[in-house]
């Protein structure tokens, strides 16, 4: 299971990263800093397989948070260098959530529980139709308002299903 771990932060550079030395691949790869209002710095490693979602352009001064999976090795340097594989760009509009969710699809954390409706879309990273049960399984949930409860309880928006 991915454990999933936002960083949230903004934009401050973004750059071409190498990963072979005969130059195939360039251009596929960049990495993006990110400083947090602490003033944290990480830098991810945007490949081509890193879901952003509504496929947002980022650019630099952009609000973003990446996640990361908090289970995989990393290079021990400063600033961290994480490979994100989810980034999502601040919106006023819709809040999201990169998590796995159980079989009453409440978040691994407590925090969020899905009431899905006929009407929510549950799409796969690839755009197509997920046709099956989103429990028991790591999601990315677009959603508006909650209740004041704990957990948070919110119909999303959309839900994308992290195969």
């Amino acid at each position: 299971m991915v454990n999933f771990q936002p960083f949230h932060g903004v934009v401050t550079m973004i750059s071409d990263f190498a990963i072979e030395q005969n130059g195939e691949g360039e251009g596929c790869y960049t990495l993006m800093s990110v400083t947090n209002s602490n003033g944290d710095l990480v830098n991810f490693v945007v490949s081509p397989t890193t879901y952003f979602v509504d496929h947002a352009m980022v650019a630099v001064g952009d609000w973003v948070t990446g996640y990361y999976d908090a289970n995989t090795p990393v290079p021990f340097i400063y600033p961290p260098q994480y490979r994100a594989l989810v980034m999502v760009k601040d919106s006023a509009y819709q809040n999201v959530k990169v998590d796995y969710f159980n079989s009453q699809l409440e978040s691994s954390d407590g925090q969020l529980r899905l009431n899905i409706s006929p009407s929510t879309p549950i799409l796969l990273t690839n755009g197509q139709a997920f046709t099956r049960n989103p429990a028991n399984r790591n999601l990315i949930v677009s959603y508006g308002p909650t209740t004041r409860s704990i957990p948070a309880q919110t119909t999303p928006y959309k839900i994308i299903v992290w195969c």
